[in-house]
């Protein structure tokens, strides 16, 4: 029998438009995207289903937008399909935001609070940047221990206004050559000629709106434990892998440490997937927007069975698979 991983996707997995055939089809997904519009006080699930793109790709959107899609396909599958996620699934992981959509699956989170902290999550990352000033680049053809030699040889200038040393950070260590980097707008710059300079197959600035999982996020990490204070998680139901530690976590107090400090650190995606496997996961199943989890981890783990779902055919499939 197969050993199931369930996975959460983050930003990036978007599009105007998803949720919608779901919503349409399924009186549980209406429920899901009702609650978190009224926890909200907006019509999020409008933006959603409707557009525009631009507002829709705004991070305080965004954040609690694909966590709703997401538990609004788990809540189908439970309702529908009789599944129930601890019986279903070994372990639950999620990409950056998507750690909350699997914890708040597990049950760490209620939906409501899941939506709150994302939105508010969202909010303080945006705050912590002046427009302009913070950058992402993705670096394909690398390796982790790569694009660390780039970043440091990148970041030594000062910072023309503070004088203090300029930021520049992995972010995201996806897997399959791909790693993103983030910081000050200059030192993603730089770092995009020092990999060019060093042969990098490809190396390209990312259009978002803040430098997400870099030092410069250090306010909304601050944001963030204050919030936990007040709705701190609970033991989840099936074991999370984390973001922050690529490891195994049950303790309520350590997966608030790990979300804490995500919001400034590496999201370890890479090491996360291969520590899956290596706990003797071999199918991995993505809820949500998008197939962009799949495809990292056909990179990552080629002989691990994946599965998607997002659409009602898509969730027709995964009960017969499931």
């Amino acid at each position: 029998m197969p050993v199931h991983a369930f996975i959460f996707p983050g930003q990036g997995s978007q599009s105007v438009g998803m949720g919608r055939d779901l919503a349409a089809a399924f009186a549980p997904a209406r429920e899901i995207f009702e609650e978190v519009d009224e926890v909200l006080k907006q019509k999020l699930s409008k933006l959603m289903f409707e557009g525009p793109a631009e507002e829709l790709t705004l991070t305080e959107n965004t954040q609690p937008a694909l966590m709703a899609m997401s538990l609004a396909v788990l809540r189908v599958l439970e309702k529908e399909g009789n599944l129930t996620l601890a019986r279903k699934a070994t372990l639950v992981a999620g990409h950056s935001l998507g750690e909350y959509s699997a914890l708040a699956a597990a049950g760490s989170f209620s939906v409501i609070d899941a939506a709150r902290l994302l939105k508010l999550r969202g909010q303080a990352m945006q705050k912590a940047v002046a427009p302009g000033e913070g950058a992402m680049a993705a670096l394909l053809g690398v390796e982790m221990e790569q694009a660390l030699a780039i970043c440091a040889e990148a970041a030594p200038v000062p910072d023309s206004k503070t004088g203090e040393r300029q930021v520049v950070d992995p972010a995201n260590d996806n897997g399959g050559g791909q790693v993103v980097i983030s910081g000050h707008r200059a030192a993603v710059e730089r770092a995009i000629e020092v990999a060019k300079a060093h042969g990098v197959r490809r190396a390209m600035l990312l259009p978002v709106s803040a430098p997400f999982h870099c030092a410069l996020m250090a306010p909304a990490a601050e944001v963030m434990a204050e919030a936990f204070g007040r709705t701190p998680p609970r033991a989840p139901s099936v074991p999370l892998i984390a973001n922050v530690s690529a490891a195994k976590e049950t303790d309520p107090a350590a997966i608030l440490d790990g979300l804490v400090r995500q919001v400034t650190a590496t999201v370890r995606w890479r090491e996360s997937v291969q520590a899956m496997t290596a706990l003797g996961i071999d199918s991995f199943v993505e809820l949500g927007a998008g197939k962009v989890l799949t495809g990292l981890i056909k990179r990552i783990a080629p002989d691990a069975a994946t599965v998607s779902a997002g659409t009602p055919a898509e969730i027709e499939a995964m009960l017969k698979s499931l």
